[in-house]
């Protein structure tokens, strides 16, 4: 459900209102109305429930394209059960406007919480975002970016339950026309830089969103703000998100840690996904007390007792409020005068010696009792502020006031160097008897991990080699590479050796094996020289010869594959090489006419070389050399004996 633009008692009436939409929904009221669509309070006719019904506006059911990605991703949507996300039950159209059935949550967004109470607590805050991030993980599994995570998308039911809403419709909103720039204006406090840039959203978009929504809410502000949306949109791509206590000094850091971590402007640099943010928001949460109801008193911005949403959320007792109790008719204040007072004297004079004992008894008690609270064993010291402190330093604090440090354990920090003080139990400030025991955990530092050397291994080995130093594989390209085998690591983005987050995606590039060689026009070319320039290709060659009246011996006449074609280094090419015209047979010349026998010679490609003595009265061939039959090069010179 979207959170209402106005109150809904100042809306004009709506002529929706009433009507059965689709022949199935009956609307009851209107809920919220928003650039993208209204939403209405239904009762759905035929399973008798209570349904949230969005209807587009009618400025996007203009636009065709709008609409398919609109029913395009609503049916996504509806795929994706998750305790923490409402629930798309159908969709369909009515009038002309596409619209959803939804989950109906009765309570309201995270927007209205932040309007009427102001920033939270800590400990409030995260137990809002504990199951914000789960269900942005299950989205992610799914195959879902929200890409709009906002407080108005935040629900707060009225037992305490934490809901996602809009999955899968703002990737359709983002790419609308400009009937929706309104709305895409309105969120761009939650945009990350990447989005703002390029368009382009992933899981770590929703973590940056998160991360924003984590800031607003300790803070009761978005870091970046600004009439003109642009600015706001410039802020995001060329400004880090301040820490949050910059503005409320009681934030601790940790806290300052989640925001920094999850709104980095490099995505690179952020949590890798929700399900990482969430590990760490949990992490911290073990460090804070338990969240208290939301109140409203004059001292702070947080609950009346009666709204249970967050101490429900959280699973935390809500406090009833204390009221002063009136006195009872036979009840009298200390120095009450009057005549019943009076009336009284003379007994309390009676009693005197017994008050006089009670007095006495009740002096020695409270000596006894100051004693035993200030110097005997019941004395209370407060835990002195060892954060940040290295081991000895806080053993030396806490020793000075009559308290005991002893290591609990350690844990990662982004915040807080290695060998320091990150959290005690109980925490500074808090109350403990003398000679207690302050339980403290060290910080590890920062959770790095090496990036190994996958050079060379085959991909499956190189992904468990990543997951076993805590690493992910990102995005996987390939390229040719003559000296990796194919299907083996080239190089790696970020590279061998640097220190990274836990879970960071590290990018690969796979090889394909060396370039297939493109074969190169060789005809004509001497058969040594082509075979010599193949070979060093890293090709096999294979060699044959053929007669060719065009390609002079010892010439290449052809390859196997033609020019152009591209063969795998290891392949092999096959050259046809020339061995010059084909041989000529010599004809059967005797008795020929000698004009003739010249004539047929020459047209065969041979030389004719006559003998002739003076006097020759039959002009006919009476010998040949060579002899018929016999296979000569073209060219060759056959003579003749004329008679």
């Amino acid at each position: 459900m979207e959170s209402p633009t106005a109150p809904v008692s100042n809306l004009p009436p709506d002529p929706l209102i009433g009507t059965l939409v689709d022949g199935r929904y009956r609307v009851v009221s209107r809920i919220a109305r928003g650039g993208m669509a209204t939403v209405y309070e239904a009762v759905d006719t035929r399973l008798d429930r209570t349904v949230a019904l969005k209807m587009m506006s009618t400025a996007l059911a203009e636009d065709p394209g709008f609409v398919t990605r609109f029913r395009r991703e609503a049916r996504a949507a509806a795929q994706l059960s998750h305790p923490h996300v409402v629930g798309v039950f159908d969709q369909g159209e009515a009038d002309g406007l596409p619209y959803l059935a939804m989950e109906y949550v009765q309570g309201r967004t995270l927007r209205d919480v932040l309007r009427d109470y102001g920033a939270l607590s800590p400990e409030q805050a995260l137990t809002v975002l504990d199951p914000v991030l789960e269900a942005l993980s299950a989205a992610h599994d799914a195959g879902f970016v929200h890409r709009d995570v906002k407080p108005e998308n935040i629900l707060i039911s009225d037992d305490g339950r934490v809901k996602v809403t809009d999955f899968g419709l703002a990737r359709a909103v983002t790419n609308t026309t400009t009937a929706t720039q309104g709305m895409i204006i309105g969120t761009v406090a939650y945009l990350s830089p990447e989005h703002v840039e390029h368009g382009d959203a992933d899981a770590r978009s929703d973590v940056y969103g998160s991360g924003i929504c984590l800031f607003e809410m300790v803070t009761g502000q978005v870091p970046f703000a600004a009439e003109n949306p642009i600015t706001v949109a410039y802020q995001h791509v060329n400004a880090d998100v301040p820490a949050p206590s910059s503005l409320r000094r009681t934030i601790p850091p940790d806290v300052d840690a989640l925001v920094a971590t999850a709104t980095r402007r490099d995505p690179n640099l952020r949590y890798p996904d929700c399900r990482a943010f969430l590990a760490d928001v949990r992490r911290v949460r073990r460090s804070l007390p338990p969240p208290q109801p939301l109140s409203k008193d004059s001292h702070d911005t947080l609950v009346v007792p009666d709204d249970l949403a967050l101490a429900a959320a959280a699973g935390a007792t809500p406090v009833p409020a204390v009221t002063a109790r009136p006195l009872t008719p036979g009840e009298a204040a200390v120095g009450t005068t009057g005549s019943a007072a009076k009336s009284g004297g003379r007994r309390r004079r009676g009693r005197g010696w017994i008050i006089a004992i009670l007095l006495l008894l009740a002096v020695g008690g409270a000596a006894a009792a100051g004693w035993y609270l200030a110097a005997g064993p019941g004395k209370q010291v407060t835990v002195p502020g060892i954060l940040g402190l290295d081991e000895r330093a806080a053993a030396t604090a806490l020793q000075d006031v009559g308290l005991r440090l002893e290591v609990s354990g350690q844990e990662f920090s982004e915040t807080v160097a290695a060998g320091l003080v990150l959290s005690s139990d109980p925490a500074p400030g808090a109350s403990t008897g003398v000679d207690s025991i302050i339980s403290v955990v060290l910080s590890q530092g920062p959770e790095r991990y090496a990036v190994p050397d996958v050079v060379g291994e085959p991909l499956a080995i190189a992904r468990t080699t990543l997951s076993e130093a805590n690493l992910g594989v990102g995005i996987i390209t390939e390229a040719w590479d003559s000296s990796i085998a194919a299907g083996s690591i080239v190089s790696t983005v970020p590279g061998v050796g640097e220190e990274l987050m836990s879970g960071t995606l590290i990018d690969i590039v796979v090889s394909k094996g060396p370039k297939p060689v493109k074969i190169p026009g060789l005809t004509g070319v001497p058969a040594d020289e082509a075979s010599a320039q193949l070979e060093a290709a890293g090709l096999i060659v294979t060699t044959s010869e053929e007669f060719s009246s065009s390609i002079a011996s010892g010439l290449v006449i052809s390859t196997s594959p033609d020019k152009g074609a591209r063969v795998d280094v290891g392949g092999t090419v096959a050259l046809v090489v020339s061995k010059g015209p084909p041989p000529v047979e010599v004809p059967f010349l005797i008795d020929m006419i000698k004009e003739d026998a010249v004539a047929l010679l020459q047209s065969l490609g041979l030389n004719v070389d006559i003998n002739e003595p003076p006097f020759t009265p039959l002009n006919r061939v009476i010998a040949q050399d060579p002899s018929s039959g016999t296979l000569v090069p073209a060219g060759s010179t056959v003579t003749i004996t004329i008679i």
